[in-house]
């Protein structure tokens, strides 16, 4: 098999050849078609987060099942498999006991802690693996996987909002306006300022409006969602959120939230994050992405070209999602 690796922080990734590994009882044996190019990738890339090393980082994967360990069930030989970032957990731990598998303290996490997607060739639990709808292909099925899932996620924990803000108008941004549109919300985008192109990308898609990060909106939001790793978004979501309004930080990592006044904060306005996500959060969202009209923009990149992806991403010159396409 041929892998992108990972060796060292901040260093490229380089084409290495392994054997094709083994899967152990409840693993899938994966041969992958395509693999979404995510922001946490770049972090992990970048060492903002640190992985374990060496590692093949990539956790949107889709591919067909080529063998199964004795113990694994769901999906038979040939049959197409979607494997997220969460990878595995322990399943004895309090959050794990309490429905709350996304804050395990023992997890696996794909392309993180077990090696992922920018290979030809990947392992999974398959007790961790959803189907996806027969609606996308290979390319388009990928960035669900994670830019959708928790994408979702924080639209759940932003509750019943009905005017949403986004803040970082890139792949999990442009599922998700998709999904709050169909479910009767209004979308206000917020780009890195001066973006005209990604700002009509985003009123393309549905938004009413759509600004630079350093504007306020036409109206007060109900809930603000921040996708960038911008810890300096935060202040700025907060005076434009409406009294009860909810600021979601939806990153992995996020830069130091500068100090503000807490005025801006008063009057039952609230600041959360989003960890990871869960097998339920997987089953949910899937459903609707059988039944809604989402479009998934991608620009697709052979294996081989995994860190001109990366650089493009870095660069905010990705228009929706990167995938890597092993046999391209």
């Amino acid at each position: 098999m041929q892998a992108m690796q990972l060796d060292a922080p901040r260093k490229a990734l380089r084409l290495v050849e392994r054997p094709v590994p083994e899967p152990r009882p409840n693993d899938l044996l994966i041969e992958i078609s395509a693999c979404g190019v995510c922001r946490t990738d770049l972090h992990i890339v970048d060492g903002d987060i640190r992985s374990q090393l060496p590692i093949v980082p990539g956790h949107e994967i889709v591919g067909r099942v080529l063998a199964a360990g004795d113990a694994a069930t769901g999906f038979s030989i040939g049959e197409r498999v979607g494997v997220p970032w969460l990878g595995g957990t322990c399943g004895a731990c309090l959050y794990c006991r309490e429905d709350r598998e996304n804050l395990c303290d023992r997890p696996t996490f794909t392309g993180f802690s077990r090696d992922g997607g920018f290979a030809s060739h990947a392992i999974a639990d398959a007790r961790f693996c959803f189907a996806i709808p027969a609606a996308y292909d290979d390319v388009e099925a990928a960035p669900l996987l994670c830019a959708g899932l928790i994408g979702y996620r924080s639209l759940v924990a932003a509750g019943e909002a009905r005017r949403v803000g986004l803040y970082g108008f890139g792949a999990a941004a442009h599922i998700l306006t998709q999904v709050a549109r169909w479910q009767g919300r209004e979308v206000f985008a917020f780009t890195r300022p001066g973006d005209d192109e990604g700002q009509r990308f985003a009123l393309d898609l549905g938004c009413v409006w759509a600004g630079g990060s350093d504007e306020r909106p036409p109206a007060p939001l109900d809930a603000a969602i921040i996708f960038a790793p911008v810890g300096a978004l935060v202040p700025l979501a907060l005076k434009a959120v409406r009294k009860g309004g909810r600021i979601v930080c939806a990153g992995i990592h996020m830069s130091d939230i500068p100090a503000f006044p807490y005025s801006d904060l008063w009057e039952e306005r609230s600041i959360r994050s989003v960890a990871n996500l869960t097998r339920a959060d997987g089953r949910d969202f899937f459903r609707i992405a059988a039944e809604a009209p989402i479009r998934v923009s991608t620009e697709a990149f052979p294996l081989g070209q995994a860190n001109e992806a990366l650089a493009r991403l870095r660069a905010g010159k990705i228009e929706g999602a990167a995938v890597l396409t092993p046999g391209g």
